[in-house]
C-alpha cells in the first residue's frame, strides 16, 4: 500500500528520532574516546614499569571505593566543595559588580587601572602567608585566596564585555528613553553577558586550584590537604585517587556551568546559528 499523507508526520518524526540518537550517540563516542584511549595507555605503563609511585588504574579504582565513599568525604571532600563554591560566588558577585561600573565609566577605570593591574601582577598563593596573619588559619582565609585569585578573569571580562556593548543599540536605547536599571539589564549586562560568562569559566579552573592551593599551606582538613597527608605517608593510590576526584569535580562542576551557560545565553547561540545559516 502507498504511504496516506496521514502516515508521513509519524514517518518523519520517527526518522528525526533516530537522527538526533545517532548524532547523540557519535557525540557520546567522540567524548569518551580520548579518556578510554589516556586510561588504557596509563594502565599499560603502570604495568610495564611495575613502580611504586604509578598504580594500575583498577589498584586506584578499588582504593577510590575505600578512600572516598565514606567519612572521608563528608569530612574532607565536602567542605572543599563548599569553600570552593562559596569563594567562586563571591568572586562572581565581586568581579561583576566592580567590572559594570569601570567598563562604563572611562574615567574611572582610567584611574583604577593601575592599582588593579598591580593587584593582578601579584600571585595569589603568595598572600597566603599573608592572609594567615591578618585573618588567620581558618576559612576566611582559604575564601580569601580562592577570591584574590579568581576575581581577575571575571572581572577583565566583565569590563571587557560592557566595553564592547554594540553603539546602535546604545543609541537605540538613548532614543527610546530606557534609561537607569532598565537600560543595565536590557543592555548592558545582556549584551556583556557572552564574556561574563568566558571570565566565570576561566575563573572556575582558577578556583579550583586555589582551593586546594590553600588547604595545602594550611589546614587540618580538605582534599588539598588529604593529598598532601597521603604524599607524606607515602600512600600512593590514596594519593592518585584525591588527584582523580578533583579531575572529577572539575569535569562536574564545568558541565554544570556549561548548562547555566547555554540557559542563560539561548538568544546569543540562537543568534549566532541564525547568522551562520542565512
Amino acid at each position: 500500500m502507498s504511504a496516506t499523507p496521514a502516515h508521513v508526520p509519524g514517518r518523519v518524526r520517527g526518522r528525526t528520532a533516530a537522527a538526533l540518537a545517532r548524532r547523540a550517540a557519535a557525540r557520546a563516542l567522540q567524548a569518551l574516546l580520548l579518556p578510554v584511549l589516556l586510561i588504557l595507555a596509563w594502565w599499560w605503563g603502570s604495568a610495564a614499569s611495575g613502580s611504586f609511585y604509578l598504580p594500575t588504574p583498577a589498584a586506584i579504582a578499588t582504593t577510590f571505593g575505600e578512600v572516598w565513599f565514606g567519612e572521608r568525604f563528608t569530612g574532607d571532600a565536602l567542605p572543599s566543595i563548599g569553600r570552593l563554591l562559596t569563594g567562586f560566588a563571591l568572586a562572581a558577585v565581586i568581579g561583576v559588580g566592580l567590572g559594570l561600573p569601570l567598563g562604563l565609566s572611562p574615567r574611572l577605570r582610567a584611574l583604577a587601572e593601575p592599582v588593579l593591574e598591580f593587584l593582578r601582577a601579584i600571585p595569589p598563593p603568595v598572600l597566603v602567608p599573608l592572609l594567615m596573619l591578618l585573618v588567620g588559619v581558618n576559612t576566611p582565609m582559604r575564601l580569601a585566596v580562592i577570591v584574590s585569585g579568581c576575581v581577575w578573569p571575571i572581572l577583565l571580562n566583565t569590563v571587557e564585555g560592557v566595553r564592547a556593548v554594540d553603539p546602535v543599540l546604545a543609541d537605540t536605547c538613548r532614543c527610546y528613553g530606557i534609561r537607569g536599571r532598565r537600560r543595565l539589564t536590557t543592555l548592558v549586562l545582556r549584551s556583556a553577558s557572552p564574556q561574563i560568562m568566558a571570565g566565570l569559566r576561566q575563573g572556575l579552573s582558577i578556583a579550583i586550584i586555589l582551593m586546594v592551593i590553600s588547604e595545602m599551606f594550611a589546614s587540618n582538613s580538605g582534599l588539598g590537604y588529604t593529598v598532601q597527608e597521603f604524599q607524606r605517608g607515602f600512600a600512593i593510590p590514596e594519593m592518585w585517587t584525591g588527584i582523580v576526584l578533583l579531575g572529577l569535580l572539575g569535569v562536574v562542576l564545568s558541565a554544570l556551568l556549561g548548562l547555566v551557560e547555554r540557559r542563560v545565553l539561548a538568544w546569543y547561540h540562537g543568534l549566532r546559528a541564525a547568522v551562520r545559516d542565512g
